[in-house]
């Protein structure tokens, strides 16, 4: 089995997501006392958050440097950034560390396609729905075509991203909110809903709704799990095989 490197703390919640799925992943496949090798790099958020929102990601890009060299140190075999957003410096952070970094966009394009899917909805930060370096991954690499809401609607998936669900509130005003943001893109052409942001699984569950959601937590940690355990490097795309 190899050792996986979790850059978490992006948020806690959601690494702790991260954490649990990989084992439950490791223990479904060998079974026994078996569980995941892994280590775990955790953020203080605000160290990040207070950057991102100020538009430093320059500064915010050297701190997940600084992590991918800490994981390359501990000798893990390759690097999970725990959140959708700071993919922005993925490929920073596969350089940093000359480890490869598996992609959460990668894995969850391909759980899309293999439900036979092609036009996506895409729920996450102002950064992920709006910049290239998540959706346009998405577009060119796996030919889906991306739905986005309209304007006032990613701007409001965006506050209760950061003013609610990273600081640990949950609420069902918010929750209604998001289900009439997902019915909108359903009648937009929206055959699915990835849920872009690793906070998100906190507020939406399926059966909240009726089109087919893809929790990134899960399908990420899951990817990875079965990458350690089968080694296959031929199966997993590096960040800089785009």
């Amino acid at each position: 089995m190899k050792v996986l490197g979790l850059i978490g703390g992006l948020t806690w919640e959601a690494t702790a997501g991260y954490y649990e799925t990989i084992n439950l992943r490791v223990r479904a496949k060998l079974g026994g006392f078996h569980s995941a090798r892994c280590t775990i790099y955790s953020f203080d958020l605000s160290d990040i958050v207070t950057r991102q929102l100020v538009g430093e990601w320059d500064e915010t890009e050297r701190l997940m440097e600084v992590a991918g060299e800490s994981l390359k140190d501990a000798g893990v075999d390759a690097i999970i950034i725990c959140t959708n957003t700071m993919h922005k410096s993925a490929t920073a952070v596969e350089k940093a560390s000359g480890l490869p970094v598996l992609h959460i966009a990668d894995a969850t394009a391909e759980r899309v396609k293999a439900k036979g899917i092609t036009k996506i909805g895409l729920l996450g930060t102002i950064f992920t729905m709006e910049e290239d370096f998540y959706k346009e991954r998405l577009i060119d690499k796996y030919g889906l075509e991306v739905i986005l809401p309209d304007k006032k609607q990613r701007q409001h998936v965006h506050h209760i991203i950061y003013d609610e669900l990273c600081q640990g509130v949950v609420s069902d005003t918010s929750r209604a909110d998001y289900v009439e943001i997902i019915k909108s893109m359903e009648k937009a052409g929206a055959e699915g809903i990835i849920l872009g942001c690793t906070e998100i699984g906190l507020l939406i569950q399926q059966k909240d709704v009726d089109l087919p959601l893809f929790d990134t937590v899960t399908i990420h940690a899951e990817w990875a799990a079965d990458w350690a355990l089968e080694g296959d490097t031929k199966s997993i795309h590096h960040v800089t095989a785009v």
